[in-house]
């Protein structure tokens, strides 16, 4: 890794941090940066279309939604949107805008909900004017949509992830066991 690179590694998010810190502001540090993120908004939605089918509901049906803004050393880098199923979300503390101590993933553990597979998908494309604006992007400059799904041990669906970001000094690092 070269100096001040921060590659993001996806089975950092996976799992529950130790301490009460986030997996986000410790990848950067990692690289001698400084992660934030700032929680824009947090509540139940109307599910977009691809997130109702990776969730299993019905068009158009609630979930809960968790915007997020990620810097890195101040710069705006990355916009997350995690969804979750209502049934899952709406007595867990997920519906509000403060931080959550150890992160989501802890607090879904805590509550029985563990992950242990999820699915990645990353596609290229333009970004629209608000990412644009948000991500301080230039008018020609795409974007990276990286799009996440984590199943419970009953392959379960209980979180997606949305994440937009520019591709300069994007790293993506995918760790798979085999066999």
């Amino acid at each position: 890794m070269g100096e001040g690179e921060v590659i993001s590694a996806s089975a950092h998010y996976l799992t529950p941090t130790e301490g009460g810190g986030d997996a986000w502001s410790a990848e950067a540090a990692s690289a001698g940066r400084r992660g934030t993120q700032r929680v824009v908004s947090a509540g139940e939605v109307a599910a977009p279309e691809g997130v109702a089918s990776l969730l299993a509901v019905e068009q158009g049906g609630q979930v809960v939604v968790r915007r997020r803004i990620m810097y890195l050393d101040g710069e705006p880098c990355e916009l997350t949107d995690t969804y979750y199923p209502v049934e899952i979300a709406r007595g867990a503390g997920l519906v509000g805008t403060a931080k959550i101590r150890g992160g989501a993933v802890r607090l879904l553990a805590e509550l029985g909900h563990v992950g242990v597979r999820a699915r990645e998908d990353v596609a290229a494309r333009m970004p629209s004017e608000s990412e644009r604006a948000e991500l301080a992007l230039k008018v020609d400059e795409p974007v990276l949509e990286l799009t996440r799904l984590t199943l419970d041990a009953d392959d379960r669906p209980i979180q997606v992830d949305v994440m937009v970001m520019p591709p300069r000094g994007q790293k993506l690092r995918y760790e798979i066991r085999i066999g």
